[in-house]
C-alpha cells in the first residue's frame, strides 16, 4: 500500500473502473427478477455547476443506491438534466452580445434556437461531469434531457389532455413579470429584498352623489405612487367606525378624474396606517383579488418594460373619465419609466396640496434572481392550470399514507400549500422550451365576418392535427359544402379586414402558433414517469413506477414535489414515489445562509481538490441530522479526512503485520475473546448502520460506522491486539490476523456508501491471487452477520474498555501528570471481574499508566472513586495531585464559565435580542451557552471527587 491516500490520483482512476464495469447499470443480467429500488434525480440546470445543495442532494440521494445496491436490489438512480428556460436563453444571450452577434431578436426563433442547441452541446455537460467528480452512481447510460424527444413528446401529450379536460385554460390575471426579461417568472425566481423606501400618504377627494367635489378626504398610503394612476377603488374595513359614513360613496383619482367606489373590504386592515388602501387591481395581488370581489375595472398603467403607458396595454383607461387639464398632463408621462413617473407623480400630487406627508418606510421589494430587475405584478393573458382540482387527489394520498414526508412536519407546508393553491401559471415568453402546442385562428361571427380581437384556439399535438381541427371548426362557421384551406401563417392584422375578406372569397384562412413555451416546471412535474419511458407503455415504466424514494430540499415542495405528485395521480393513477426525504440547507460555519452577495459561498469542487470527494460526503451524512441545518466548516470537512486517514493507516498496519483474508476463516469459531468481541462489535454497528439509512437517518448511519471504525476498531482492537500480531507464531497469532482481515473487509462495505472512492481502492488492494475479488465493491454484498453477536466477549471486553477510559478522563480531569504511574484498586469485586482484571493486567497497566492493581473489600481513604458497570474502581491520588491547587484551578474555571453561561442566557432572554438578531447568531449563542453549561458540569462532578480527598 502506499503511504497514504492521494484522492486527486485515486478518484478519476476509480470512476473509469466503475465505468469499465457498469457497476451502475440498471437491469443487469444477473438482478433479473431482483426488487427494483428506483430513484429520479432532481434534475439540476444545464447551465449549472456543483454547489453544496447540490452536493448533499447527490451524497444522501448515492447513499441509498450504493446501499441498496449492495442489498441485491435492481438500482435505478435515473440522471438528467433541466433546460433551464430562462437561464439557457440569458446564457446564450449574453454569449451573443459578448461575441458581438446579432442579438435574439435581430435573428428568428429558428436561427436563435440552433445555437442554444449548439450551446447545450458545447457547454451544457459540465453540471453531469461535476456529479461524477462527486462519486455519483446513477445509470449515465439513461441520461435524459427536458427537451429530449421522449420527453417532449410527454408534455404535448399532457399538455393536450388537460386542456380537452378543461384544466388548462387561458386567462388574464396577474403574474410576477419581469420588465428586462419581458416573461413572466415563477415564485421561486422571485427574491424579496429588503430596501429603505418611503412611505407616501396621499389625499383622495370625496365626490357627492353627482359626482362634485366635498371638502372631505380620504387619506391612503403607497410605497408605489405611479400606480395610483391605475386605481379604480379605495378599500375600507367593513368595521371601521371611521369610514362607515363613506362606504360606498366614491372619491375623484386626483392626476386622472375617474371616480372611483370607496368598498367596503376586510382586506383592508383599520390597524395599519390610515385603514384606508388604494386599490390598483392590475398591479398588486392582493388588489388583484380585491378587484375580483367588487367587480372593478383593471387597467394596466405599465407596458412590458414597466414603463408608463395609457394607449397600449392600457386600452380602456380613458373610458369614463372626462377631458381635463390635469388629465392632459398626466398623459404626458407616457414612456416613462416606473422611478420617473414616481418622482413626476409626488411632485404633481404635491403642487395640488394632495401629498399630506412622508414617511421613511423599510419593505420587501421582489427582484428577479436571474435579472436583478424590480419585479412588477403585471395584468396579461396566460395558461393556467386548475391546479386546486389536481391538488385534491395529492392532498389525499399523503393523509393516506400512500406517500410519507421525512421529517414528517413537512406534511404541514405541503397541506398548507395544496388547500390554499392558486391557478398555475405555465406560460413563458420565451423562445427556448416546450412551445405551447396552441394554434389561434380568426374568430367568425354568425353573420360570417372576423372579430379582430377574439380568436379561435386549436390544441393540438402538432401542426397538421391543429390544421385539421380548424378545418372542421371553419367548415361549421363559414359554409356547409365550402372547401375550407388552411394555412399556417401569422397575418398582419394592423388591417384587419383587409386581410379577412380574400377568406370569404374562398381564400385560405390563417392560424399561427402560440409563440409562448411552458414554464420549465411543467417538464419537470412529469420527470418520474416521462423519464421511464411514458407515453409509451415501457418495461421500465411497468417495473419502476412507482418510484421508491424522492430526495430534495424543502424550498420545492410547492414548485415540484407538489406538481409531481399532482401529474403522477392524474396520468398513472399513482403516486410518483413512496417516501419524500426533505433535507435541510447547506450553511456557512457559523450558521449563515450561503449566499454571493455574503461572500460566504463554499465551493464543493475546491473542496473536493483539497479534501477529496470522500470527506465532503463523510461530512455532509454525519451532519445530516433530520430537521436541522448544516454548519459547514472546513475544520469538520479536514476532520473527517482524518478520519480517511485513520482507517487508510489502520489498513497498512494490517499489512505490514501480515493480516490476510483467509477463505477457511470462519467468524464464528473464534476461540480469542478479543477476536470474538470485535466480531460482535462489527455486527452491532452494522445493524446500527443498516437501521439508520433505512429510516433515512443519515447522520445516525455516518455517526455509528464512524464510532465503530475510529474508536472500537482502530483505537482499541488494534491496540489490545499488538501484542498477538506482534507476538510469537501460532494459532492465536492467525486468528488475529484473520479477524483484523475479515472485520477490515467489512468496514469497507460498512463504509462504502460513504466513501466509495477510498474504499473501492481497499478493495482492491487487500485482493490476493488465492482470493481474487469477484466483482467491484460497488456491487458486492452488503454484510449479513445476524447471529455474530458474542455476549461473553462483549462483557469482558467492554469493562476493560471502560475502566481504562474511565481512568484516563480522572487523570484528566485531576490533573494528573502524564509520566505519572498511579494505583488502582478494585473494590469488593466479583469473580468474574477479578479474573478480567488480572487477564488484562498488563494491558491495562499500559494502557491507564497504572502502577500496579490491587483488589479490596473497601475503598482506601482519600482516593477518588469511580463505577465501571456496577464495579467499584478506586484511585489513590493524595501525594501525587496538589488537592488545594486542583481545587482552586477548577473554582476558577468553574467561575469564568458561569459568568459566560449568565451572559450568554441575558442575551438570549431579552426580548429585543432575539428579535432583531439574526436566526444564525441566535443559534450560535444556544450552542455556546449549552457547551458551557456541559463543561460546568464536568468541571463541578471533578471538584466533587477531589473534595474526598
Amino acid at each position: 500500500m502506499e503511504k497514504t491516500f492521494d484522492p486527486n490520483v485515486v478518484e478519476g482512476r476509480i470512476s473509469a473502473l466503475w465505468e469499465a464495469a457498469g457497476a451502475f447499470r440498471a437491469g443487469r443480467p444477473e438482478r433479473a427478477g431482483a426488487a427494483p429500488f428506483t430513484i429520479v434525480i432532481p434534475p439540476p440546470n444545464v447551465t449549472g455547476s456543483l454547489h453544496m445543495g447540490h452536493a448533499l442532494n447527490t451524497t444522501l440521494q448515492d447513499i441509498l443506491c450504493r446501499f441498496e445496491r449492495m442489498r441485491g436490489k435492481d438500482v435505478l438512480w435515473q440522471p438528467g438534466t433541466d433546460h433551464a428556460g430562462i437561464a439557457t436563453q440569458m446564457v446564450v444571450e449574453r454569449q451573443l452580445m459578448e461575441r458581438q452577434e446579432p442579438g435574439r431578436r435581430d435573428m428568428t426563433r429558428e436561427k436563435f434556437l440552433e445555437r442554444v442547441w449548439q450551446w447545450k452541446e458545447e457547454s451544457g455537460g459540465a453540471i453531469i461531469e461535476q456529479l461524477k467528480r462527486l462519486g455519483a452512481s446513477c445509470d449515465w447510460s439513461r441520461e435524459r434531457f427536458t427537451l429530449d424527444e421522449g420527453l417532449s413528446r410527454a408534455v404535448t401529450k399532457v399538455f393536450v389532455a388537460l386542456y380537452k379536460e378543461g384544466l388548462i385554460y387561458k386567462d388574464k390575471r396577474l403574474v410576477n413579470w419581469d420588465p428586462a426579461l419581458q416573461t413572466a417568472i415563477s415564485d421561486l425566481e422571485v427574491v424579496q429584498v429588503e430596501t429603505k423606501g418611503h412611505l407616501w400618504h396621499f389625499k383622495y377627494p370625496v365626490v357627492d352623489d353627482v359626482g362634485k367635489e366635498t371638502d372631505e378626504f380620504i387619506v391612503v398610503a403607497t410605497t408605489r405612487p405611479e400606480t395610483m394612476l391605475g386605481d379604480t377603488a379605495v378599500a375600507v374595513h367593513p368595521d371601521d367606525e371611521r369610514y362607515k359614513p363613506l362606504q360606498g360613496k366614491r372619491v375623484r383619482l386626483p392626476l386622472v378624474g375617474r371616480l372611483i367606489p370607496i368598498v367596503a373590504d376586510e382586506y383592508s386592515d383599520p390597524e395599519k396606517g390610515t385603514g384606508a388602501v388604494k386599490i390598483t387591481p392590475a398591479h398588486d395581488f392582493n388588489d388583484f383579488e380585491v378587484g375580483r370581489r367588487h367587480q372593478l375595472p383593471m387597467f394596466n398603467i405599465l407596458d412590458p418594460e414597466a414603463k408608463i403607458t395609457f394607449f397600449g396595454v392600457g386600452q380602456g383607461f380613458f373610458g369614463g373619465v372626462p377631458a381635463s387639464d390635469d388629465l392632459t398632463e398626466t398623459t404626458e408621462l407616457e414612456g416613462l419609466s416606473r422611478e420617473a413617473a414616481r418622482k413626476r407623480v409626488i411632485d404633481m400630487m404635491d403642487a395640488r396640496d394632495l401629498l399630506d406627508k412622508i414617511e421613511p418606510h423599510t419593505h420587501m421589494v421582489p427582484h428577479g434572481d436571474r435579472s436583478g430587475t424590480i419585479i412588477e405584478p403585471w395584468l396579461t393573458e396566460q395558461w393556467y392550470v386548475k391546479a386546486e382540482v389536481l391538488a385534491q387527489p395529492a392532498l389525499d394520498a399523503v393523509r393516506r399514507g400512500n406517500t410519507s414526508f421525512i421529517p414528517k412536519n413537512w406534511e404541514k407546508t405541503y397541506f398548507d400549500w395544496l388547500e390554499n393553491i392558486q391557478p398555475w401559471c405555465i406560460s413563458r415568453q420565451l423562445w427556448w422550451g416546450h412551445q405551447i402546442p396552441a394554434w389561434y385562428g380568426p374568430k367568425f361571427t354568425a353573420a360570417k365576418s372576423a372579430l379582430a380581437e377574439e380568436f379561435e384556439i386549436f390544441v393540438a399535438p402538432s401542426e397538421t392535427q391543429a390544421i385539421e381541427l380548424a378545418k372542421s371548426r371553419y367548415r361549421e362557421a363559414l359554409s356547409e359544402g365550402r372547401e375550407i384551406r388552411v394555412l399556417s401563417s401569422k397575418p398582419d392584422y394592423a388591417d384587419f379586414a383587409n386581410v379577412m375578406n380574400p377568406v370569404f372569397d374562398g381564400g385560405p384562412i390563417p392560424i399561427w402558433r402560440d409563440p409562448d413555451v411552458l414554464d420549465t416546471w411543467f417538464s419537470s412535474a412529469l420527470w418520474p414517469f416521462s423519464t421511464l419511458g411514458w407515453p409509451d407503455e415501457t418495461p421500465e415504466l411497468k417495473h419502476r413506477y412507482p418510484t421508491s424514494v424522492l430526495v430534495t430540499g424543502f424550498d420545492i415542495i410547492f414548485f415540484w414535489v407538489a406538481r409531481m405528485m399532482m401529474m403522477g395521480l392524474h396520468f398513472m393513477d399513482e403516486v410518483p414515489f413512496h417516501d419524500i426525504y426533505i433535507h435541510a440547507l447547506v450553511r456557512d460555519e457559523k450558521g449563515a445562509k450561503m449566499s454571493k452577495s455574503k461572500g460566504n459561498v463554499v465551493d464543493p469542487l475546491h473542496l473536493i481538490e483539497t479534501y477529496g470527494a470522500d470527506a465532503l460526503r463523510f461530512t455532509l451524512a454525519a451532519m445530516a441530522a433530520q430537521g436541522r441545518d448544516i454548519k459547514l466548516s472546513t475544520q469538520r470537512i479536514e476532520g473527517y479526512r482524518n478520519f480517511g486517514t485513520k482507517l487508510w493507516n489502520a489498513a497498512r498496519f494490517a499489512e505490514m503485520n501480515g493480516c490476510v483474508r483467509q477463505a477457511a476463516f470462519d467468524p464464528h469459531q473464534v476461540q480469542i475473546t478479543l477476536n470474538g468481541w470485535i466480531i460482535g462489535e462489527t455486527a452491532k454497528a452494522l445493524a446500527d448502520v443498516t437501521a439508520a439509512i433505512e429510516a433515512y437517518r443519515f447522520n445516525d448511519a455516518a455517526n455509528a460506522a464512524y464510532r465503530f471504525v475510529w474508536n472500537i476498531f482502530c483505537d482499541w482492537y488494534l491496540e489490545l491486539a499488538k501484542p498477538l500480531l506482534q507476538g510469537a507464531d501460532g494459532p492465536a497469532k492467525d486468528e488475529t490476523r484473520a479477524a483484523t482481515a475479515f472485520v477490515l473487509e467489512e468496514i469497507t462495505k460498512l463504509l462504502h456508501p460513504f466513501m466509495p472512492f477510498m474504499t473501492e481502492e481497499l478493495w482492491a488492494i487487500t485482493a490476493t491471487p488465492e482470493l481474487p475479488r469477484a466483482t467491484v465493491l460497488a456491487l458486492a454484498e452488503w454484510p449479513q452477520m445476524e447471529g455474530y453477536e458474542n455476549p461473553a466477549a462483549e462483557a469482558e471486553l467492554s469493562f476493560i474498555v471502560d475502566l481504562i477510559s474511565e481512568v484516563r478522563s480522572v487523570r484528566a480531569e485531576m490533573n494528573v501528570p502524564a509520566a505519572a504511574q498511579i494505583p488502582l484498586v478494585l473494590v469488593n469485586t466479583s469473580p468474574d471481574v477479578k479474573a478480567r482484571a488480572e487477564a488484562w493486567a498488563e494491558t491495562l497497566k499500559r494502557l491507564a499508566r497504572l502502577s500496579d492493581i490491587s483488589f479490596a473489600a473497601e475503598p482506601p481513604e482519600k482516593s477518588v472513586q469511580m463505577v465501571v458497570r456496577k464495579t467499584l474502581a478506586a484511585l489513590p491520588l493524595q501525594g501525587i495531585v496538589d488537592v488545594a491547587a486542583e481545587k482552586a484551578r477548577l473554582a476558577k474555571e468553574i467561575t469564568k464559565l458561569t459568568g459566560e453561561a449568565g451572559k450568554i442566557e441575558a442575551k438570549l432572554n431579552n426580548a429585543d435580542f432575539v428579535a432583531r438578531a439574526p436566526e444564525e447568531v441566535i443559534e450560535e449563542n444556544r450552542e455556546r451557552l449549552s457547551e458551557a453549561l456541559s463543561r460546568v458540569e464536568k468541571l463541578e462532578a471533578a471538584r466533587t471527587r477531589l473534595g474526598d480527598l
